[in-house]
């Protein structure tokens, strides 16, 4: 079983920045297309941003300009570095590994993202 863990959310002021990290208990990184997902109170959990296994990235096109997905395959880890961030960012995030037609995607618990003065 892998096991995601995100860290990196809080409370920020609109215009801020933070960075979120997802760290794999298992080497796969390099396998599989990475991505992050939020979802905010009442919405359905959309599609931010994501990577594949040869660094190749995608964006909605509400953050693109603003985020930047990353990822560190010897580490394990992928990261969403956020910009500019907007009170429309708040939301909790969830990273995901997309593992395609060798199983369902694994996900990790979220961590909030909260844009507030």
């Amino acid at each position: 079983q892998v096991q995601l863990v995100e860290s990196g959310g809080g409370l920020v002021q609109p215009g801020g920045s933070l960075r979120l990290s997802c760290a794999s208990s298992r080497n796969i990184f390099s396998l599989y297309t990475k991505a992050w997902y939020r979802q905010a109170p009442g919405k359905q959990r959309e599609l931010v941003a994501s990577i594949s296994e040869n660094g190749m990235t995608k964006y909605a096109d509400s953050v693109k300009g603003r985020f930047i997905i990353s990822g560190d395959n010897a580490n394990n880890t992928v990261y969403l570095q956020m910009n500019s961030l907007k009170p429309e960012d708040t939301a909790v995030y969830y990273c995901l590994v997309d593992r395609g037609v060798v199983g369902p995607p694994y996900w990790g618990q979220g961590t909030q993202v909260t844009v507030s003065s």
